[in-house]
């Protein structure tokens, strides 16, 4: 049975993506994105996207050159070519052999959607993008079940931690103060560390305090 991992990655205003770019400037939502490439230019790329909003400029300010091709009363569809290979968010994701399954924009926000082989392949996505886009945010994460039953999965940032705090759980869960009974107490631990017990408590504290926001703020 897959036990691969459904994501869904926030990017506000990424400036490499004219799909973002078109959204932001109309204050529009894009959806139904779609590429393709013709086999005689290997290394150009056509892309159409339908673009919702209140009112459409002439001429886009953006780093293509659309064209409107069809219109759906409200929405309009347009299209543009690129280079294969310019480092788009969505080929960031597919460089990890991860197709992108759903473009999506709501404004400035692009909101990209793939599915990762295991949680190690997600790190290395989600790693690569955040050294990319500074604005990265992971809103979703799905685990494939045995039983076809999804549950939500929490993608905890480790750089967030300070290397202290990290040293502070690493320690702390190595001794055994996590557990019930406790194999260490505070006092144990801060002297394995070498620091006293209100510095461990510091720490200690300052690091579960970032674990939890992430994981009860994720929705």
């Amino acid at each position: 049975m897959a036990s691969g991992i459904r994501a869904e990655v926030k990017i506000d205003d990424p400036p490499d993506c004219v799909v973002a770019q078109a959204s932001a400037e109309t204050s529009g939502r894009v959806h139904s994105v779609s590429r393709s490439t013709n086999p005689s230019a290997p290394e150009r790329v056509t892309e159409e996207f339908m673009l919702e909003a209140d009112s459409y400029p002439d001429a886009f300010d953006v780093d293509a050159d659309l064209s409107p091709i069809f219109s759906y009363g409200s929405s309009s569809v347009y299209r543009f070519e690129r280079e294969l290979g310019r480092g788009c968010p969505c080929e960031c994701i597919e460089e990890h052999d991860c197709p992108v399954v759903d473009v999506r924009t709501q404004g400035a926000a692009l909101y990209l959607t793939f599915h990762a082989p295991d949680m190690h392949a997600l790190q290395a996505i989600i790693g690569d993008l955040r050294e990319r886009y500074a604005t990265l945010d992971v809103q979703r994460l799905l685990q494939s079940q045995q039983d076809h039953d999804e549950r939500n999965l929490v993608f905890v940032d480790r750089s967030t931690l300070t290397d202290r705090q990290t040293e502070v759980l690493e320690t702390a869960h190595r001794m055994g103060y996590f557990e019930h009974p406790k194999r260490a107490n505070a006092s144990e631990v801060a002297d394995e560390l070498g620091i006293t017990g209100t510095t461990f408590t510091e720490h200690l504290a300052a690091a579960q305090t970032k674990l939890l926001d992430a994981i009860l703020d994720h929705e």
